[in-house]
């Protein structure tokens, strides 16, 4: 899918970049953040969705709930995300199923490791820099600069949730699960307790979400708030 071309393309593209830094959104949402009139976005909805860039889903907040019916949110499909920086996936694919048939799960585990070995060499840095961040906006800026579209939501009693965007290798995480395992393995690690993922890109989700409970957080609450969080996943 191409985006370069006609004013209407780049304004697509714009669309198109603020679902997937924003993830899921209505056409009113869209409207306010890019300066648009509602009708221009749901012309410029329209024909992406015709195109298989987006879907139209039902909100999943029981917020939305009332009168009249709720506003259908706008997601991007696979084809939609192909239009980034996922050109090498059928590469990347055939390399990782050759280091399995060589070296077996092993061998995919520590390339896995070592991919996401970014969030450990520069997650101190960052946090030097920016004192005033918590530890999950830190890690969100992290994984920005390394083109997860990353950002941080404050959840009432359980602490905060690290949301992605974007995953550049969503399609290749797909068929090799190691790399979502090392790089929730890697978050626990640098925050120094335990993170709970509840949704990625890879395996159909809108975002890839991760848990991180406060560090006053008991094991029960973590658990008993998994139905809690899994409302904001793809909403």
């Amino acid at each position: 899918m191409e985006f370069a071309g006609s004013p209407d393309q780049s304004t697509r593209q714009r669309v198109v970049r603020s679902i997937l830094d924003n993830g899921p959104s209505t056409a009113a949402a869209l409207a306010e953040r890019l300066q648009l009139t509602p009708a221009a976005v749901r012309r410029h909805l329209d024909q992406l969705h015709d195109e298989g860039a987006l879907e139209a889903r039902e909100p999943r907040s029981l917020a939305s709930r009332g009168r009249g019916r709720p506003a259908k949110v706008f997601a991007l499909t696979e084809t939609g995300r192909d239009g980034f920086d996922q050109q090498y996936d059928d590469l990347a694919a055939q390399a990782l199923r050759f280091v399995a048939e060589t070296g077996g799960d092993t061998a995919v585990r520590e390339f896995a490791t070592r991919r996401v070995a970014f969030i450990e060499e520069r997650f101190e840095g960052v946090q030097a820099e920016h004192p005033e961040l918590s530890p999950a906006q830190v890690l969100a800026t992290v994984f920005t600069d390394e083109g997860y579209a990353a950002s941080v939501r404050e959840l009432p009693v359980v602490g905060e949730q690290l949301c992605q965007q974007h995953c550049p290798v969503s399609h290749v995480a797909h068929e090799f699960p190691q790399l979502c395992e090392a790089e929730t393995e890697a978050i626990s690690r640098v925050l120094g307790r335990h993170v709970q993922r509840l949704a990625t890109i890879a395996h159909g989700d809108g975002v890839c979400t991760t848990c991180i409970p406060g560090s006053t957080s008991t094991a029960r609450t973590s658990q008993t708030s998994t139905a809690t969080t899994k409302e904001h996943v793809t909403s």
